[in-house]
């Protein structure tokens, strides 16, 4: 006969399509039949199902608020029905919810994601022979009697004790002698000793104390048996560990109340044991390290993680010392915060994702985020429990985005943005009366007419060799940047007019010697060189900046290849003009309806079918736009025209609407524009929603929310059909006032998206804190992912914390079929971009 292996099913439950992948493939490599969800109602109806059973339910534990759904499986667990179904939890965060949670359940583990690899292991130990499967209720104690030893030389005593025991409930076996005894306490488990104090060779209580004294039996406890009352049999028995002293005369009633009163403390202490084999067990489980101290700051108690965290080998290494001692990384510049850490122990102070460094054995330091619980017991401070996890994984990546954020990703020098934090930082320090100052603008000669000629791949060559060229002559002090395009900046620091000019032509006479080679041809390179002083008082760092633009364009005008100090005096009359000019040009935009809005369309990756994508740009959101149930999303961009027709982009007028403080009016004009757009839209057609960008000059402003509160009113739309994008630089450098307007916003409906993660230097910290709902991908990531694994691996790491944190990830400048078919794997949620569709002057929705 034939016997036929079933499989054990699991229930899989796991937002993160990336992580549900890789789990899903360790756990079929075993053999396991998965059933493998992405929503928790539907692995709730899924083990609620008559049809279904389940050996175990696997969950990918949220870190987040936004998912109450994922109660009503935790309830449905906790129930009779499930109660006793082997639970695995995978947690990026073990937070208290999450042990709270196993502390009530018998059979449950917890497995951090960053050892998911265990994942396999630890659910066959909860699938193991152990797992019971018939119980549907605790076991009772009359289930677990007690095991009692009974020693007496003499045969009639033993038996009638053993009789009276046994038909009390009692399981007992008994010994004739101290050698016997003892061997049999060896082989067997036993709770409870009783023993004859007189006997032929050894007397009672020299038992008791061998019991006692080895490590084998010393959980047995023992209590004496004698006819004689002597002061002196008392007191050896108690002396050598017995816990009662009983007499042969005594009434069977009275024997048997001392019997069930040691049963009772028996009882007890088992169950205290096994409550604290059971939390040690949780404890040695969870990936984190945690460790407890008194109110002394003395290390109390440590889990494996801890001590693998710092590299030690035994508990001894920590235990009795001060944590300060055992645990802290001391940095000369950084006391403070391992005092805040040291004084919160013992002192009813709590810290949450407390940032510091833990010694390595050795002697490195290792970056870790604490939490510090106060230890309370029966209403008294009994120290603290401190949980921590190894963040240099995470430390590494913020690196990473940290040198993105503020480096051109073509040149390596440091971008735009940092540049400006270095011009306004260098500004004040000129102007507290150090050494004067001077920022350096180029801009390459006729750098189009080649980018033309020759094609894009010869500028970008260009742009690197150009930016050798300048970093090779640049002094240690000085900051060089790529400012965008063919633009570069240079800060010359402790120079004078006359020094400022020289070492910009040192520079000027660099290029003018360089000859560039590419396909066989050469190409002569030169520069226009623009120099602005840092002396003017009262001047701000984009003064400084506009100041040497100009000064730039005088140079070109002069004839190119020339260098030109900025004088104030003559120079700005030349530009004043026609920064006025743009001003004058915005306001006639607003007033006369100039403005023109775009729409390009956002996907729902989700709807997306990988098998069957389509070679042209625009065909898969004519194809997505076909079934009126999904779900249209745009984002708006803003366009202005021109009086001749032209039609000038956001880069155009977006600086002059922030120097002349006029870009809430801009916003206002959109939101007003759009808001009518969208109440038209609606009456044809509901599901149609609106992501419009918003400066921090409106985040900022006063009575921007009453100025939105009203046009939602006027118009009578939907406040969840919006979704309003800003930047994560401009939210993280104005975090409180951008936290206040989207938590009064979102209390009306709408929703916030934080635009160009990764472009700025967002720590996961201030984005766990940010109330946005989706998180922008960064386009430069994205495009780069079809050219190289560090990109996809960025990409791929910003969406898996942005899902942890329980954001929505949209991913920007999707411009091939390649490229969206990386981001439907890394498991991003929306993508925009040319290959979706190009921005449009209309929706392109038919019937509308």
């Amino acid at each position: 006969m034939v016997v036929e292996s079933v499989k054990e099913r699991i229930l899989l439950v796991e937002e993160s399509a990336t992580l549900r992948y890789i789990l899903v493939k360790a756990l079929q490599k075993q053999g396991y039949e998965l059933m493998a969800l992405e929503t928790f109602d539907a692995a709730y109806d899924a083990l609620d199902s008559q049809a279904n059973v389940f050996q175990a339910v696997i969950i990918g534990w949220p870190n987040y608020d936004q998912h109450k759904e994922v109660d009503r499986l935790i309830e449905l667990l906790e129930g009779t029905e499930h109660f006793e179904v082997p639970a695995l939890i995978l947690s990026h965060d073990a937070d208290i919810d999450v042990l709270n949670w196993m502390s009530r359940r018998r059979y449950t583990a917890l497995v951090p994601w960053e050892n998911y690899q265990e994942s396999v292991a630890t659910l066959q130990k909860l699938l193991g022979p152990e797992t019971p499967q018939e119980h549907n209720h605790p076991i009772s104690s009359h289930e677990n009697p007690i095991r009692i030893l009974f020693v007496d030389d003499s045969v009639s005593i033993r038996h009638y004790y053993q009789r009276l025991l046994n038909r009390n409930g009692y399981i007992t076996e008994t010994a004739n002698s101290v050698d016997e005894a003892f061997e049999v306490a060896l082989k067997k488990p036993f709770d409870l000793a009783i023993i004859d104090y007189f006997m032929p060779d050894l007397n009672g209580y020299v038992l008791c104390q061998k019991l006692r004294d080895d490590e084998r039996t010393s959980k047995i406890r023992t209590a004496v048996i004698t006819g004689t009352y002597l002061d002196e049999v008392i007191k050896d028995c108690l002396q050598a560990g017995a816990v009662e002293c009983m007499f042969k005369n005594e009434a069977e009633e009275l024997f048997l109340s001392r019997i069930a009163s040691m049963s009772r403390f028996i009882e007890v202490q088992n169950h205290i044991e096994a409550e604290r084999e059971r939390l040690a067990g949780i404890l040695e489980s969870v990936g984190e390290g945690v460790y407890g101290v008194d109110n002394d700051g003395l290390v109390t108690f440590v889990n494996p993680a801890a001590l693998n965290i710092i590299g030690k080998l035994e508990t001894d290494s920590v235990i009795g010392k001060k944590a300060k001692d055992a645990f802290h990384y001391f940095v000369k510049d950084d006391v403070l915060n391992h005092d805040r850490l040291y004084r919160a122990y013992g002192n009813s102070i709590e810290l949450r994702c407390w940032e510091t460094a833990f010694k390595h054995e050795s002697g490195k330091p290792v970056p870790v985020e604490c939490t510090v619980y106060p230890l309370n017991i029966h209403g008294r401070q009994e120290g603290s429990v401190i949980a921590f996890r190894d963040i240099s994984e995470r430390k590494m990546l913020e690196e990473k985005l940290h040198w993105q954020a503020t480096h051109d990703h073509l040149t390596k020098l440091c971008n735009r943005r940092y540049f400006e934090d270095q011009l306004d930082s260098e500004v004040s320090r000129v102007h507290s009366g150090e050494d004067m100052s001077a920022l350096v603008y180029l801009d390459l000669d006729r750098f189009k007419y080649l980018n033309d000629t020759a094609g894009h791949d010869a500028g970008d060559k260009l742009l690197i060799e150009i930016s050798k060229l300048l970093s090779d002559k640049l002094r240690a002090k000085d900051t060089l940047a790529r400012l965008g395009g063919d633009e570069f900046a240079i800060i010359l620091k402790g120079v004078d007019e006359e020094s400022a000019v020289i070492v910009t032509e040192t520079f000027r006479k660099v290029l003018e010697k360089f000859n560039f080679t590419y396909g066989g041809e050469n190409y002569n390179i030169y520069g226009s060189f623009g120099v602005a002083m840092m002396d003017i008082a009262d001047m701000t760092s984009g003064d400084v900046l506009a100041n040497a633009d100009i000064a730039c364009h005088i140079a070109k005008r002069s004839g190119r290849n020339q260098s030109h100090l900025y004088e104030q005096s003559s120079d700005e009359k030349n530009v004043m003009g026609s920064e006025l000019g743009w001003s004058q040009r915005l306001r006639d935009a607003m007033d006369n309806n100039k403005f023109l809005l775009h729409f390009q369309p956002i996907l729902d990756l989700g709807l997306v079918d990988l098998n069957h994508l389509p070679a042209e740009d625009g065909a898969v959101w004519k194809h997505y736009t076909n079934n009126k149930d999904n779900q249209l999303h745009y984002e708006l961009l803003l366009r202005m025209q021109g009086d001749n027709g032209d039609l000038y982009y956001p880069d155009a007028f977006i600086p002059t609407a922030e120097r002349f403080n006029l870009m809430c009016d801009v916003d206002m004009w959109v939101l007003n524009k759009a808001l009518g757009i969208l109440s038209e839209v609606q009456k044809k057609r509901s599901n149609v929603s609106f992501s419009i960008n918003l400066s921090g000059h409106t985040l900022n402003a006063d009575d921007s929310l009453n100025k939105i509160k009203a046009l939602l009113k006027n118009h009578d739309v939907d406040p969840q059909a919006l979704i309003f994008e800003v930047t994560e630089t401009c939210a993280i450098a104005n975090f409180e006032s951008a936290s206040q307007f989207i938590d009064e916003m979102k209390w009306l409906g709408c929703r916030f998206s934080l635009d160009d993660f990764g472009s700025g230097f967002c720590s996961f910290s201030q984005l766990k804190c940010l109330p946005a709902d989706f998180v922008k991908i960064d386009g430069q990531f994205v495009k780069g992912m079809a050219r190289g694994s560090i990109d996809r691996a960025i990409v791929t790491a910003m969406n898996d914390v942005a899902h942890s944190l329980g954001r929505y990830t949209v991913a920007e400048y999707v411009e091939s079929p390649e490229i969206l078919r990386l981001l439907k794997i890394c498991g991003v949620d929306h993508v925009q971009g040319n290959y979706v569709s190009i921005p449009r002057p209309h929706l392109g929705i038919a019937g509308v």
